[in-house]
């Protein structure tokens, strides 16, 4: 069995389990382009869509082979976006992170503020020793938030997945607990 669902505070944010009622908010940036393209999805289109989102986080979180946090604002408890683990190996102390967030709050350091806190929390909580970032090469301004974090390019995975109708080539980021600064 679970515990409970952690929760993460940060200065203007807080982290917390997403649930159907985040199901509208959710979809606001879910079904844009810009957002979930380099996620190798199609927009949402219906609430329906995100709700099964919302059970995939759910589920790899009972199976523990990830996590996935609402990223909310204190002020509004608005989901914004998401920020977690997933395909964890705990046998192998590591996992990939993943990232999303609404284009309305892009530029302001809403997601280097999730991204390093959910980092230091899989350090702290789930004895990782390595966090890999995959990010499309394309995708230069994913790739500077991981850089900022500390996060270093390995190379370059060639046809790494299949997603809309393609093969895309992915660079392999990653971040090993002794690069992390826990102050």
């Amino acid at each position: 069995m679970k515990t409970e669902f952690p929760v993460i505070e940060t200065k203007r944010l807080i982290l917390r389990e997403v649930t159907t009622d985040d199901a509208n908010d959710m979809l606001t940036y879910l079904s844009d382009e810009n957002v979930v393209k380099p996620m190798g999805l199609e927009p949402f289109q219906t609430v329906e869509d995100v709700w099964d989102e919302i059970s995939w986080y759910k589920s790899i979180y009972e199976e523990g082979t990830g996590i996935r946090w609402g990223i909310t604002l204190k002020d509004s408890g608005k989901v914004i976006g998401s920020c977690g683990f997933l395909n964890k190996l705990t046998k192998h102390y590591r996992t990939e992170i993943g990232y999303e967030l609404s284009k309305d709050y892009w530029g302001i350091g809403v997601a280097s503020e999730a991204l390093e806190a959910v980092v230091k929390y899989g350090y702290h909580h789930l004895q990782l020793e390595r966090i890999e970032a995959l990010i499309e090469p394309t995708n230069i301004p994913s790739q500077r938030l991981v850089e900022k974090q500390g996060f270093i390019r390995e190379g370059l995975l060639r046809h790494y997945e299949y997603t809309r109708g393609k093969f895309d080539d992915l660079y392999m980021y990653s971040i090993l607990k002794g690069d992390v600064n826990f102050n």
